[in-house]
Order: structure tokens, then C-alpha cells, then sequence
């Protein structure tokens, strides 16, 4: 067999050509991968490698040694002297990533390029000198998208000298989710000879994705209009332009999360103050009468519109001269007319002689004397080409005045919330009583519960089909686990409301009787049936209005076990990720849809570390009408994987990319974080089925109450506790088992035994000598129940302890 050459000893009659040699090495140096680069670069087929220790291809005893990166980072390169397999020595370039798998195997990922030829930038000292020494990153890839030239700018930002880089991917230089997104629209660039820009952001080392330094990709072209090269170009930006592209990408997209006007200004003007100003208001022209055309600006001299919104950095907002729902009136020559007749914003010193004009002949202006406003930005609400209001930002406690990436941010800020704005006075009244109806549905506020920090979003189409049946839940259930529940009703309209309203108020109903998830689809699934029978016979529509076809996933997480069971009636797949970043989506079979009847559910179960976040989600997140499905799940995986202060931001991320637009379908959004309770929470005894053995119960929780440092808790715990074992040994089954959690404010109390038969409250006569004991424990707690499993069933208590 012919054997390749090497990279020292080229055959001249073969065609050059580059390429990258990788290999897997474990954390004990055991070589678990080997690709045909490898072997094409050393000489060794994977079956003379795999499973060998990697030490056996160096050439001397040590290499130089291995330049680590800043703390942290999981990321080493340098260079090594390797023995090739016919003997010779080579001194190659290495890059390796340190990475983790799914089921938590790490492994080193190691890279080397092997180059076509070497790449010397050419042309005129001042072109070179301009490429070399630009502050901003710059990078060239060639028609294979390999790094060929990469500028001082683009090493610091890496920390990797272009040595380390050049001949590699830039996935396989920085491998995350924005170097697999430049490297697609690198391809575009090529395909189509266009310009290309990154949404995302190149991040420099030791910077979070938020404050990267947003791409350009262009396409270099020979003096024949050919495309031989790719020039990346991440532009830096000083602090205070990173700062307002986080407020954009991150508040911005808290703006028209619902067809509520007023809201959707409120929401604008909070958005505002104080990241941006320190007084916001939002000032909207009078709705048209029905059958009007909304004008495309307002007419020439004063003009009157409605205070919808107003936030400031005082209390009370004493810079207004009218409260919210009050009309304001602008003079002919004032600003704000100026800007609506115009429809141009306008950055304004209150030494300007407009400003001043203003102030002297309009009394509602005196507000920007009177608190030392000096500086102001005006900007016109305009969505569709209709206008639809104006906006007033003005800064009077902090010194900066307003700028003019200011005045663009503000631009931004008010474009989002014009289109929301526009979008709803759309509506019909049957389409506004629909979200009215769907709103009063959802949840407005997260129950209380200890397992889970939870943030979600619900945003209703924009599309004339009406309102859809997404919605999710939140649901405490015993033992402080916690289920979570996402659906989606096939339909618009009232009736799809009203369908969502019914089975959102059957799986509440459902899951306090604390079914498994695959159980409590059984039931809904039959609940979905019996309604579909009923409507049948008197409305054709009745099996989009009963529900047919509806997907729900239903999940409980326990945060002592640290498990997570799930089923899924034909819904999206959930996401999650792990503590240190990796997202991958949860293996749950998909089950039918609701309401087909006859075919089973199946559960699955797995472990999630503690801080590993859910995302649940319905396909209206997934089906925009600007990219397709892998787009978008690309898009969602980044989200999820980049670092965020709060899962709201987590939210906001996730949603951004579809809020350039009203969406094609309801989207119900619910990102939860794992919490555990740890040992020192949770106490457990094995009892045997002794009535002598009541008493060391009440000795052991006595004394675990005692450690924990609730000595109030004792005396109604003590009663609870031999109320349940003694029922336990009386009525059930060995084994038995007590178990008492405490998380915050709550104290549970819990009785394992094998019968499966459900104890009940009844009431005892005057001389009977029991039946009082469940009465009791039912007085004494703030709740209790029983949770069966699948042998056996477990009795238990809450007390609040914020009450003792």
C-alpha cells in the first residue's frame, strides 16, 4: 500500500492540499479517537492507536511544554515534537479543547493544521502595516474556510497567536455556538458573493456573549470578480456601546409581550428609566373611529394627545405635568410637534433656543426647568408608515447628556414597542375578548415552591387566525416537588381559549392527586375523548374546539432525589442544560397526541444535577416564518448555553430573534432552574411495624427538630408524626419508613407503608376510641394527602412554619 507524505517530505508530483488532523485523548491520556487527518499526518491507522497512551507518539521524553490559557479556560496549544511512524521526527502546532459529553466523560479535543502552502499577506507596505496593526479583529479564510492570515488584533482577542490558528475552522479555533454562525454566513458569503453579517457576537477572551464585538463577513474577489477569500471583521465598541446593545437585546425584549396598549408603553417607558434616561413619557394620538383611516401624521399646528405611560427616576413622577390617561397639548412651534410633523427624532440641549422657546411660551413645559432637565430626546412612534404618538426621554440627574448611539437606541426602543402598538389596535373585539379570556387563564404569579427558580414568557400571534390555546403551569405538589406543564390547543379563538382553560384546570385537578406524568396524560386523553362525545353531535368543529390533537408535556422534578420523570403527548421536545453550559434535549418518547385515544404514554426518568436548567416551550418558538426549524433550534441552543444573570435574560435571549415580527403562532415559553435539598435537609427512618415503635418516631423527630433549630415545631410535629405511624402500623403494610424535609419556611412530615389503600377522614362518634387521628392531623396542618406509587403509598403533612 502506497503510503501518504508526510508533512516534511511533500511529494512534489502530488497536488498540495490542507487539511486538519484531530484526535480525542481522555483525562488519562488514553487516545479514545483518531480521524483520517491523524493518519494522513503521522502514518498510524486508528486500530494502532485507539486505546494506546498518547505519550507513546512523542519523539522525546517531553515536548515543550504545554502553554495553558488564563484560569478557567478549557484550552491549551503549544508545540510537540511527535514520532511519525516510519521513524522521522515532526515539531507540529497543537490546539486542544477540553470538553464534556452528555453523560459527563471529559476528553480532550486536539487539532492540528496541516497547510497547502504558508500564507504571506502581500502587497504595499501601508496595506500590510493596515491589516496587521487595525485595533479591530480581522481574519481571512480561503474558499475552504480555513484560516489563512489573522491580524494582532484577532490573536490578543483569542489569546492564540496566528501560528496556532492558521489552517484551522474558526469552530475548530473557538468552538461555540457563534463560530458554527459565522462560519454558515462564511459560506453564504462565498455562495453568493454578499456581504454577510453575525447576529451574535465574536467574543474576545474572557468576555461574556453579551459583550462580544458584532462580525461583518465579506467576500474578497480576484481583478475577475471570482470569490477566492472570506474577510472577517469584528468591529470593538467602547463600554458605553456595549452597555446600550445589552439593554437592547436584553430589556428591548421585554417590550410588547402582550396586545395591551397601555401595557406595551409602560413597558417601553420602563425599559427607559433609568438604564437610558431619567425620565420617560409616552404620549399616543386618539384612536381612529372604526371605519377611519389613521392618518399618516398628524396635522400641522398644535396638537393633542393622550399621556399613556411614564416612568421616572423620582418618586411619583413630579416631571409630568398631566397623571397617565390625561391630555397633553403641544404647541405649533414645540418639539414635540416638530418631530411628529416631521416624523424625525431630535437630540436637544436645553440651552437650545427651540428648548428655550418652548419653556417660555408653553406653561406644561415648565417641568424641564423646574428639575434641572438638561438634556432631551424626542422621538416620534411611527409603525407602517401611520404615526401613532411620541415619546419624551430627558436625563436631569446624571451629567452625561444624550448621545447619538442614544438617540439610535431610543429609535429602536420605541420602533419595537410602534410595531406592537400598531399590531394591536389590529385586533377585533372577538380577538380582544379571546386574549382577555386566555390572560385571566394563565398564571399572573409563581406559586410558592423551593424546588425550582422559574421564569416564562407567553406572546400571542399576530396572525388574523386568532389567539391559540398555548399555556403553561407551574404546580407544587408533596414532598416540595414541583410539576411543570406546557400545552398547546390545536384552534384559535374563544373556543380554543376556553378547551385550554378546561384541560389547564384538569391536569391542576390531576396532579394534586399527584399522578405520574404518563398517568395523568392517560387521563387527560380520555378527559380530551369525553369531551369531543359530547360536542360531537351538535357542532362539526367540536373536534378542534374539544381539543383533538392538543400536545402537553407534563414533568415533576424532585429536588431530594434530584430526578426529573416526563411524558409528552406529541409536544416539542424539552432542552436542557447542564451547570457547565451544555445543552442537549432530554430523551422522552413522544407519545400520540391528546384526544386519538387507546394508545399508551411512556414515561422516562432522569438525573439532573443541581443548577441544570429546563427549557419547555410550544412550536410556535420553532416555526417562524423567517428560518427554519434547525435555524431556530440553533438559535434556542445558544441562548440557552451563553452565561446569564437571570433566567429572565434567558427568556428575553430565546424570544429576541422572533420579535422582529408579530409571531405566526402562540408562543409559551418556561425556563426553570434545578434547586436540591441537600442531606442536611432531609431526614429518613426505617420503622418496623411495632406499635411499641411510636414513641422513638417522636424521639427522632424531637431530636432532628432540635437540630434543626425549630424547637416550636416540636409539639404539633410530635402529634403528626404518631398520628401517621400509628396509622401506618394499624391499617398498612411493612415496611414503613418517616421522612421529615424541611425547606425554608415549610416543614413536611412523611409515612411510607406497601398498602396501597387511601386513608380517610370520618367522623367519630362520642364514645368511640378512634377515628380522630387524620382529623387531627388535617386541623394541625396547613395541608395533607396521599401520594401512591407504584407499590405501597406515602401519607403526608405541611406545616408553615412562618405561622409558629
Amino acid at each position: 500500500m502506497e503510503r501518504l507524505p508526510s508533512p516534511e517530505r511533500p511529494d512534489a508530483s502530488a497536488p498540495e492540499s490542507a487539511f486538519t488532523a484531530t484526535a480525542t485523548i481522555n483525562e488519562q491520556g488514553i487516545v479514545t479517537g483518531w480521524s483520517e487527518g491523524a493518519l494522513r499526518l503521522l502514518g498510524y491507522a486508528a486500530s494502532e492507536v485507539v486505546g494506546r497512551h498518547a505519550a507513546g507518539l512523542l519523539a522525546d521524553d517531553m515536548g515543550e511544554t504545554i502553554r495553558r490559557p488564563p484560569a478557567g479556560r478549557e484550552r491549551c496549544s503549544g508545540t510537540v515534537a511527535l514520532r511519525h511512524r516510519d521513524g522521522h521526527r515532526l515539531e507540529l502546532r497543537l490546539l486542544a479543547h477540553r470538553r464534556t459529553s452528555h453523560g459527563g466523560i471529559t476528553e480532550w479535543h486536539v487539532v492540528s493544521a496541516v497547510a497547502a502552502k504558508r500564507y504571506t499577506p502581500g502587497g504595499e507596505p501601508l496595506k500590510e502595516w493596515t491589516f496587521a496593526q487595525s485595533p479591530d479583529i480581522l481574519a481571512i479564510f480561503d474558499t475552504d474556510l480555513r484560516l489563512v492570515a489573522a491580524n494582532a488584533a484577532m490573536e490578543r482577542a483569542l489569546s492564540l497567536a496566528e501560528a496556532e490558528m492558521r489552517g484551522l475552522h474558526l469552530p475548530e479555533i473557538a468552538p461555540d455556538a457563534v463560530s458554527y454562525e459565522a462560519e454558515r454566513r462564511m459560506r453564504l458569503a462565498l455562495q453568493t458573493g454578499e456581504q454577510q453579517y453575525v447576529e451574535a457576537y465574536i467574543c474576545p477572551t474572557g468576555v461574556s456573549p453579551e459583550r462580544g464585538w458584532p462580525a461583518s463577513l465579506a467576500p474578497l474577489k480576484d481583478a475577475d470578480g471570482r470569490v477566492r477569500a472570506v474577510c472577517l471583521t469584528a468591529h470593538s465598541r467602547p463600554e458605553g456601546h456595549l452597555a446600550r446593545r445589552m439593554l437592547l437585546s436584553d430589556d428591548g425584549a421585554r417590550i410588547g409581550t402582550t396586545v395591551d396598549i397601555a401595557r406595551t408603553t409602560q413597558e417601553l417607558a420602563d425599559v427607559a428609566v433609568p438604564r437610558l434616561a431619567d425620565f420617560a413619557a409616552v404620549d399616543l394620538l386618539d384612536l381612529p373611529q372604526q371605519d377611519e383611516e389613521p392618518a399618516s401624521a398628524p396635522p400641522a399646528g398644535p396638537v393633542t394627545l393622550r399621556r399613556t405611560a411614564m416612568r421616572s427616576v423620582l418618586e411619583s413622577s413630579p416631571e409630568s405635568p398631566v397623571a397617565v390617561g390625561e391630555r397633553v397639548t403641544y404647541p405649533a412651534l414645540s418639539p414635540p410637534a416638530e418631530c411628529l410633523a416631521a416624523g424625525h427624532p431630535a437630540r436637544y440641549e436645553t440651552a437650545d433656543s427651540t428648548i428655550a422657546r418652548w419653556a417660555d411660551q408653553d406653561p406644561s413645559a415648565a417641568w424641564i426647568r423646574e428639575h434641572g432637565t438638561h438634556s432631551l430626546m424626542i422621538v416620534p412612534m411611527r409603525a407602517h408608515g401611520i404615526t401613532l404618538g411620541v415619546v419624551l426621554f430627558s436625563r436631569h440627574q446624571r451629567r452625561e447628556s444624550f448621545e447619538p448611539d442614544d438617540l439610535l437606541l431610543a429609535e429602536e426602543l420605541t420602533a419595537t414597542a410602534a410595531v406592537s402598538i400598531h399590531d394591536a389596535r389590529q385586533y377585533t373585539p372577538e380577538r380582544t375578548s379571546t386574549i382577555t379570556l386566555q390572560h385571566s387563564l394563565l398564571p399572573h404569579a409563581q406559586p410558592h415552591q423551593a424546588a425550582l427558580e422559574i421564569a416564562s414568557r407567553y406572546l400571542p400571534t399576530g396572525t388574523t387566525a386568532g389567539v391559540g390555546g398555548d399555556w403553561f403551569d407551574v404546580i407544587p405538589l408533596s414532598g416540595a416537588r414541583v410539576g411543570l406543564v406546557v400545552g398547546d390547543v390545536v384552534g384559535h379563538g374563544i373556543r380554543a381559549s376556553a378547551t385550554m382553560g378546561r384541560l389547564r384546570t384538569a391536569v391542576r385537578t390531576l396532579a394534586d392527586v399527584d399522578l405520574p406524568p404518563d398517568e395523568l396524560l392517560t387521563h387527560l386523553d380520555d378527559l380530551v375523548n369525553h369531551l369531543t362525545d359530547d360536542e360531537g353531535n351538535t357542532d362539526p368543529a367540536a373536534e378542534t374546539a374539544a381539543g383533538i390533537g392538543t400536545t402537553c408535556l407534563y414533568a415533576v422534578y424532585d429536588p431530594v432525589s434530584r430526578r426529573c420523570t416526563l411524558a409528552r403527548a406529541g409536544h416539542p421536545t424539552p432542552a436542557a442544560v447542564t451547570p457547565n453550559g451544555t445543552v442537549y434535549f432530554l430523551d422522552v418518547p413522544a407519545g400520540p397526541p391528546l384526544g386519538l385515544g387507546g394508545l399508551p404514554f411512556e414515561m422516562s426518568e432522569i438525573e439532573l444535577p443541581e443548577g441544570s436548567i429546563l427549557a419547555l416551550y410550544t412550536d410556535g418558538l420553532l416555526e417562524a416564518r423567517d428560518h427554519d426549524i434547525d435555524e431556530a433550534l440553533d438559535r434556542m441552543f445558544a441562548a440557552l448555553s451563553s452565561p446569564a444573570p437571570t433566567l429572565d435574560t434567558v427568556c428575553d435571549r430565546i424570544l429576541t430573534p422572533v420579535l422582529s415580527h408579530s409571531p405566526d403562532d402562540d408562543i409559551a415559553l418556561l425556563i426553570a432552574r434545578t434547586r436540591a435539598l441537600h442531606a442536611d435537609q432531609v431526614a429518613t427512618w426505617d420503622l418496623a411495624s411495632d406499635p411499641a415503635i411510636v414513641a422513638q418516631a417522636r424521639k427522632h423527630a424531637t431530636d432532628q427538630l432540635t437540630a434543626w433549630g425549630l424547637d416550636d415545631a416540636v409539639f404539633v410535629t410530635e402529634l403528626t408524626v404518631s398520628e401517621l405511624v400509628t396509622n401506618a402500623i394499624r391499617y398498612g403494610q411493612p415496611p414503613i419508613q418517616l421522612r421529615l424535609i424541611h425547606e425554608n419556611s415549610t416543614l413536611i412530615c412523611e409515612v411510607f407503608d406497601s398498602s396501597s389503600t387511601s386513608p380517610h377522614l370520618r367522623r367519630a362518634r362520642t364514645f368511640d376510641e378512634g377515628g380522630r387521628g387524620l382529623l387531627l392531623v388535617a386541623q394541625l396542618s396547613e395541608h395533607w394527602g396521599t401520594r401512591h406509587a407504584t407499590t405501597g403509598k406515602t401519607i403526608w403533612a405541611e406545616q408553615s412554619l412562618s405561622a409558629i
